[in-house]
Parts: C-alpha cells; structure tokens; sequence
C-alpha cells in the first residue's frame, strides 16, 4: 500500500472540497486511489492534512498522470496559501 500525505494551508477550503467532489465525479471508475482522508488541524485554524490511500506507488502514478488530476492539483494549488507539503509513504505495516 501507499500513501501520499499532502499537508496546506487554506481560507479557502469549501472551494477546494467541491473541486474534488467534481473530480470524483468525473473520474468514477477510473482513479487508482482507494480512500481519501481531508483533516482540519484542531490547534492550527486554516491548516490541513489531506491523506490518499492507493494500493501501490505505481497506481499512485498512473492516477498522478490522469487530466483531470492534473487539473484539479492545479485548481487546488491556487486556492492554498503557499506550498503545500508532500509525503509520499510506501506502508510497511497497517494494524487494527
């Protein structure tokens, strides 16, 4: 499993959750990701963590190469304030 770990900042964020309600939408059936996870950080008003689970960096890749990721990372990267973080984590162990 994978995981790509992106970590934002944003006023924006009802904008950024209905351009990914669009992109799901539009890619149902074919994105390669298997959960997504957007968390608000409790102690940091206007910071984020969005979580996206694929089965592995491969199919990360080819969901990366997708239109309409492309464009929606686009839309997205003009509605944070600065740079968003990337963590990109090949899962060694997931316990329950």
């Amino acid at each position: 499993m994978f995981v790509q770990v992106i970590e934002f900042e944003t006023d924006r964020i009802e904008e950024g959750q209905a351009a990914v309600e669009e992109y799901r939408a539009a890619t149902e059936g074919r994105r390669t990701n298997t959960r997504g996870i957007l968390a608000a950080d409790r102690d940091n008003p206007g910071k984020y963590v969005n979580i996206v689970f694929f089965p592995s960096y491969e199919e990360a890749m080819k969901n990366s190469e997708m239109p309409e990721t492309q464009k929606l990372s686009q839309t997205l990267m003009g509605l944070t304030n600065g740079e968003p973080t990337f963590r990109n984590l090949d899962i060694l162990s997931d316990m329950n």
